[in-house]
């Protein structure tokens, strides 16, 4: 099965392009519910949750819904991943208060980040497997076989990236397969509109791996001018 959404739902310059003009932000959600099947939580990475706003988006949302949640970068960014015990533990509250809107959890490792086999597995090896990771490498050092034998072995997903500056790699190490559209420009990240074309490919993509059974999750995060709503549409109408 397919999931296809945008990284994130509220934001000023969608009001015209998902909202209506003038919507309060609070309204957001819902509208964006009535849209797509799933999101990508981003501001998790830069604040996380208490726990009783995750029960809320679990309120706020219906059934079958799934939101995929960013690990916080104090997480991934400053701890690098070392000592995860403590947050590992705060994540568990959040996404068990999501409960059946729970989707996977994203874990973008920074682009500073060289290939440290022995800290992943650290990592991966106290990650309860119900929380479905997802790694997002930034650091090209990261992509090796070695690497995705790990993810296999531990059960995470790799994450396949489209963006400037960032390598493609069609790798599925789980039941799952995590894609972040980061835009089609290849001078800046989350810039540029993907074409009709590009769309068409990914739907093949996203079909061979159904066909392999496998679930996907495919986010767009070019936000700009509204371009991951119209490019997920798009997305969903070749997979219908």
């Amino acid at each position: 099965m397919a999931h296809i959404g945008t990284s994130g739902w509220s934001y000023d310059h969608w009001n015209g392009v998902l909202y209506p003009p003038g919507l309060a932000s609070r309204h957001r959600l819902a509208h964006y519910v009535a849209a797509f099947d799933t999101v990508e939580v981003n501001a998790t990475f830069y604040h996380w949750a208490r726990d009783t706003t995750f029960a809320g988006w679990r309120e706020r949302t219906p059934q079958g819904f799934q939101m995929a949640v960013k690990a916080p970068r104090g997480l991934t960014h400053a701890r690098k991943l070392f000592q995860p015990e403590v947050w590992l533990e705060r994540l568990a509250r959040g996404l068990h208060a999501l409960a059946d809107r729970r989707g996977p959890l994203l874990v973008q490792l920074p682009p500073d980040l060289e290939r440290d086999d022995e800290r992943l597995d650290w990592f991966l090896a106290r990650t309860p497997t119900w929380m479905r990771p997802v790694v997002e490498f930034r650091h090209p050092s990261w992509h090796h076989d070695e690497v995705f034998a790990m993810l296999q072995r531990r059960g995470a997903a790799y994450c396949v990236m489209s963006g400037a500056g960032l390598e493609c790699i069609l790798r599925a190490t789980a039941p799952l397969v995590y894609v972040r559209l980061h835009g089609p420009d290849t001078g800046a990240l989350y810039a540029g509109s993907y074409s009709d074309a590009d769309l068409s490919w990914w739907a093949d993509r996203i079909r061979e791996w159904e066909a392999h059974g496998r679930d996907v999750y495919a986010y767009f995060n070019n936000d700009g001018a509204g371009h991951a709503v119209r490019n997920a549409r798009t997305l969903r109408s070749f997979l219908a």
